[in-house]
């Protein structure tokens, strides 16, 4: 099992950019492939980015190719979002996850971090 804890987001201005980090403990780190998720209020859940567990793929919603960009530190069991250009129809709770396995896959993750507030002002 693996727990998983996302730095804090919080407020910027649209055009602005903000880092999101997520800690993982437990198991080893590189034996899962990690994700980024956000739920927009009234909405439901959605993949934004993935990474495969050394980091040599990545995949995006069409909605943030080019402007956010998934990273990961296995040696300081961490993944990141970077995202930049940021719209208030980004604005959302952020979740990480961890999928067991090799595929890199846009659903069916099996660990969630609490979520952090991501708000994003006209």
């Amino acid at each position: 099992q693996v727990q998983l804890v996302e730095s804090a987001g919080g407020l910027v201005q649209a055009g602005g950019s903000l880092r999101l980090s997520c800690a993982a403990s437990g198991r080893t780190f590189d034996t899962y492939v990690m994700g980024w998720f956000r739920q927009a209020p009234g909405k439901e859940r959605e993949f934004v980015a993935g990474i495969s567990r050394i980091g040599g793929s990545t995949s995006y919603a069409d909605s943030v190719k080019g402007r956010f960009t998934i990273s990961r530190d296995n040696a300081k069991n961490t993944v990141y979002l970077e995202m930049n250009s940021l719209k208030p129809e980004n604005t959302a709770v952020y979740y990480c996850a961890a999928r067991a396995g090799t595929v890199l896959v846009r659903s069916r993750y099996d660990y969630w971090g609490q979520g952090t507030q991501v708000t994003v002002s006209s």
